[in-house]
């Protein structure tokens, strides 16, 4: 059973991903200042089983001058009154950034911990830069930070971060910079701790220099280069409802934050683009894509609303309960982590 010391481990990740969303938040709210209307991030906040068993708190972007789509998502989930779950809980945090400018990449950053009734605990780790018109100056700058912020992990983090992103059937990752280290833990919480907070605000000083640069220098664009954003934020819904294990894991485990998990999903994608990828899915994951088409509006460019979400969300959750074989098909680094097995009840 979880020791006081374990609850303190928990108590000490959940205070980390608070002041990881804030330190960005902040940020995020400085980039509206300056590029767009001064309109900060609006707090929405979730609860699992009306409190009992957790929740979070996600901030959403509502400058839509500067921001495309955007979250930072914050959530603890945990089963102290439950003898029969394995878990005792899970602090994450989790953010994916759209900018409207196509010059201006997305960001996606995820850290969490999982802590065992039994004890055991681990981190997961992950950020990678997701540009739709590729800078490489902007990409060393990325790669630089995560050799230099990673250290003796940066090797194992960057091959388990490109085998993660990859999108075989495409024959491409999403995004040019992945780092992913899974199942992490040294032997010294306060040591890991301490490279989770580093490796979080390196990602998050870096990022918001390469769109400020970029918000600075290209202060418009053309169509062109809009519909490139366009194809680019259609390849980040596939890769994200297809092969995505944490957004599968998310909508598999409870449907009482499907919004907040959905938040990752640009504001538009081409449904015609991505019905052209249905040949190329083995099966079942052609019937996946085609029922995450049927959701989305028959429109050009196809909006991605509240409503819509909530009909991903629930598509991808029928797939997996139809098909749960192909859970076996999603992105894996050189650990699967046993996430849905950890919220069932134990044997």
């Amino acid at each position: 059973m979880v020791t006081p010391a374990d609850a303190i481990e928990a108590k000490i990740a959940k205070k980390l991903v608070e002041d990881i969303q804030g330190y960005f938040v902040r940020k995020l709210d400085d980039l509206s200042h300056t590029f767009g209307r001064d309109i900060g991030c609006e707090a929405v906040e979730w609860l699992r089983d009306e409190g009992r068993h957790g929740g979070g708190i996600r901030y959403e972007t509502r400058d839509e001058l500067v921001f495309n789509r955007g979250s930072v998502n914050i959530s603890q989930v945990h089963y102290d009154d439950d003898a029969t779950k394995r878990l005792g809980s899970a602090t994450a945090l989790s953010t994916i950034i759209h900018p409207q400018n196509p010059h201006a990449p997305s960001m996606h950053m995820h850290i969490s911990w999982t802590q065992m009734k039994e004890g055991e605990g681990y981190w997961r780790i992950m950020a990678d830069l997701n540009p739709s018109m590729v800078d490489r100056v902007s990409q060393r700058e990325f790669d630089r930070m995560l050799e230099e912020v990673s250290g003796d992990y940066y090797e194992e983090g960057t091959e388990q971060g490109d085998r993660y992103f990859d999108i075989p059937v495409l024959g491409r990752t999403r995004g040019v910079s992945h780092f992913y280290l899974e199942n992490f833990n040294s032997g010294h919480f306060d040591r890991d701790l301490a490279f989770a907070k580093r490796f979080t605000e390196s990602v998050i000083d870096t990022y918001i220099g390469i769109v400020l640069q970029a918000l600075g220098y290209y202060r418009t664009y053309d169509a062109e280069e809009k519909a490139q954003q366009l194809r680019y934020h259609t390849l980040y819904l596939f890769q994200v409802l297809t092969l995505d294990r944490g957004t599968t894991a998310g909508v598999l485990i409870h449907d009482q934050n499907d919004i907040g998990i959905m938040g990752s999903i640009p504001s538009h994608v081409d449904r015609v683009l991505l019905q052209s990828w249905v040949e190329k899915m083995p099966k079942p994951q052609d019937t996946l894509l085609q029922v995450i088409i049927d959701a989305l509006p028959d429109q050009s460019p196809s909006p991605v609303t509240v409503e819509v979400k909530q009909k991903l969300a629930n598509s991808v959750r029928e797939h997996y309960k139809k098909y749960p074989e192909a859970l076996d098909m999603q992105a894996g680094g050189n650990f699967v982590p046993p996430t849905l097995d950890n919220h069932k009840e134990k044997c």
